[in-house]
């Protein structure tokens, strides 16, 4: 059970760092007047998404039911 709990607060450190880390770039795009920056900026936010979907899909290895 204590394994199980190490494992939920370890993903949910990493769901609210992607999270930090899509706030950044996000701003980061806001606020960068070069147009290739923004393209990177938006790219990167993209794949971060992706990654953090991922983890909500399939965190523990097996896909999330619809309870």
């Amino acid at each position: 059970m204590a394994a199980k709990s190490q494992r939920l607060k370890g993903r949910d450190g990493a769901l609210s760092l992607l999270n930090a880390a899509i706030d950044a770039l996000n701003l980061a795009k806001e606020l960068s007047s070069v147009t290739p920056a923004k393209a990177v900026f938006g790219t990167v936010t993209v794949l971060l998404t992706m990654i953090k979907v991922y983890f909500l899909l399939f965190g523990d290895g097996m896909p999330r039911s619809h309870a």
